[in-house]
């Protein structure tokens, strides 16, 4: 992977979420003893000292101070590490933010098995997504590398109510070089090259997509990749477009297989009735620690996987039609 341009998602994060503390006194930052994870300063601390709040290891604690704080008028966003957020406060994220639908932004570091390599399984958060998905009313939100995280922090500071925003562990790729536009709900076509298969994929993932389908092109086999950034509002009636023009469809997803990116493709095919799909994510396992790349190949996430996955459903969908 020499070569590769990295850019810190948390960086990305903390750095737009500073212009926006300048721009509006009313934006808050609570932490949970993760001032360091998210790279913030002795500096940002001082210049902020009445817009940053550190309740400590406490993270329940910190989404109910976040909750007390949005019913005061304040933006608040909560910064801490992705599981600790869904799993360990699940019940106040559930009850106290989103059940009142209160503005808490919360922003969940070190997701994924690419971004938890040096913790192992305790600090790798692949069920983030799932448990978002099924309480209601939360936006949730898939940025794939730094630059994609400012557009993101922008867009969903400008909602009223509760959204997720999925980061990474700051050794972060460069994903789409340079940025596209980007806009909250809805799905981006990044490459497209036929109507052979559909790769939808998010986060780091997308760069092993497009890897995956420009491989396909060299052999014959010529197809779209769409990048699937918010999975809340999910972009129902784009994803049903793109399957109708291409209907052998694989998921690729740094997350459990059941719940998240897949999950809602499956969602929309059930609902339109148009489209084959072949899931790639966590297949119902705890993985190990280790090199970040190196992760993504053992647990079946390499171009390779996503190549053989694209050959597998576009013979499913040619067999068949050739039964009709």
């Amino acid at each position: 992977m020499s070569g590769m341009r990295m850019e810190s998602t948390r960086v990305a994060f903390l750095e737009t979420l500073t212009a926006l503390m300048e721009a509006d006194p009313k934006t808050v930052v609570v932490f949970a003893d993760s001032v360091k994870v998210f790279r913030a300063t002795p500096e940002f601390l001082q210049r902020f000292k009445g817009q940053v709040f550190d309740v400590g290891i406490a993270e329940q604690n910190a989404v109910a101070t976040a909750a007390g704080l949005a019913g005061c008028g304040l933006t608040v966003f909560v910064a801490t590490y992705a599981g600790f957020i869904t799993m360990r406060a699940c019940e106040q994220v559930r009850t106290f933010v989103a059940y009142p639908g209160l503005n808490v932004k919360f922003i969940g570091a070190n997701a994924g098995i690419f971004g938890g390599e040096r913790e192992g399984v305790t600090h790798q958060f692949f069920e983030d997504l799932a448990i978002l998905r099924s309480i209601p009313g939360i936006t949730v939100v898939v940025p794939a590398d730094a630059a994609e995280v400012r557009q993101a922090t922008k867009a969903i500071a400008k909602l009223k109510g509760p959204a997720y925003l999925r980061i990474g562990s700051g050794r972060d790729p460069v994903v789409v070089d340079p940025p596209r536009p980007f806009e909250l709900g809805k799905i981006r076509r990044l490459e497209d090259h036929g109507r052979d298969f559909v790769i939808f994929a998010n986060g780091y993932l997308l760069q092993r997509s497009l890897e995956a389908a420009a491989q396909l092109k060299s052999q014959g086999l010529c197809g779209r990749v769409v990048e699937v950034h918010t999975l809340r509002p999910l972009d129902g009636e784009g994803i049903a477009r793109v399957l109708a023009e291409s209907p052998a469809a694989v998921s690729v997803e740094d997350h459990q297989i059941n719940g998240a990116l897949g999950s809602a493709i499956a969602e929309v095919i059930a609902e339109h009735g148009k489209g084959r799909l072949v899931r790639l994510g966590l297949q119902d396992v705890f993985p190990e620690s280790g090199d970040a790349f190196g992760l993504l190949d053992r647990y079946g996430l390499g171009v390779r996987d996503i190549v053989q996955a694209v050959e597998r459903v576009v013979s499913k969908v040619a067999a068949s039609a050739g039964k009709r």
